[in-house]
């Protein structure tokens, strides 16, 4: 049984097609990426599995429930984490307590009852050196990896990422990849939308490709890359 399947699911905004009757499966522990250019509808296909826009039409199941319909605090319940493109923490609390308050709403426990797990998430996403810190001061990197390390705190079995690699350099970029491989090879199941290739490419397993809202391509990453469709559309070559 897949963790997550959509079935047909669409979405429009007046005249504009956001979502268009895209359907896919991710299977448990596998890690799927999410390409297309500006405006394809990545980012509100996320806002659909997570229940922060309503679907037009379609079903949307989580590890053989059907979520269609239930709200966003309820799909954080089941198991859906996710990051944003904009990093957003609670700037004047340190970054354990930004855990502390992601762990305590996503797992429905105490602080106190998160607060060993959060320590090994800093430990996992490479901020434990920064825990005392208020969030407010972290470079981009580390703002990015506090990121990661709250959707974790939520204790997902599915974690969706919203071009967390975006705005980092090289280097940085490499550091970050290391800590999502290193999470996706622990057994995580990763859907992750990002503009960075190579760094998309080192961790998935295979590749959706998305354009006006609708999927023209899906597989493994180097054959979906090679094909006259994706190459016209999304990297602008004429074949």
């Amino acid at each position: 049984m897949p963790i997550l399947a959509l079935s047909n699911v669409s979405k429009r905004f007046g005249a504009l097609t956001v979502a268009n009757a895209v359907s896919f499966e991710l299977r448990q522990g596998e890690a799927l990426g999410i390409i297309g250019p500006n405006g394809a509808g990545k980012s509100t296909l996320f806002n659909l599995i997570t229940g922060n826009i309503a679907v037009d039409a379609g079903t949307i199941t989580f590890d053989g429930r059907d979520v269609t319909r239930l709200p966003p605090m309820q799909r954080c319940f089941a198991g859906v984490g996710r990051s944003f493109q904009i990093p957003q923490p609670f700037e004047k609390l340190t970054v354990f307590e930004n855990l502390l308050v992601a762990g305590a709403f996503g797992a429905r426990k105490t602080e106190a009852e998160v607060g060993d797990r959060c320590a090994e998430i800093l430990v996992e996403t490479g901020l434990i050196d920064r825990a005392n810190h208020p969030a407010g001061g972290l470079s981009l990197l580390q703002r990015k990896r506090l990121e990661l390390a709250r959707a974790l705190a939520t204790e997902p079995r599915l974690l969706l990422l919203d071009e967390i690699a975006g705005g980092l350099t090289e280097g940085e970029c490499g550091m970050l990849v290391d800590t999502i491989r290193a999470i996706h090879k622990g057994g995580m199941s990763i859907i992750w939308i990002e503009h960075v290739l190579h760094a998309l490419n080192s961790v998935v397993e295979r590749l959706l490709v998305l354009n006006f809202g609708k999927v023209i391509g899906m597989g493994a990453p180097d054959p979906v890359m090679a094909s006259r469709e994706v190459r016209e559309i999304y990297l602008g070559i004429e074949v």
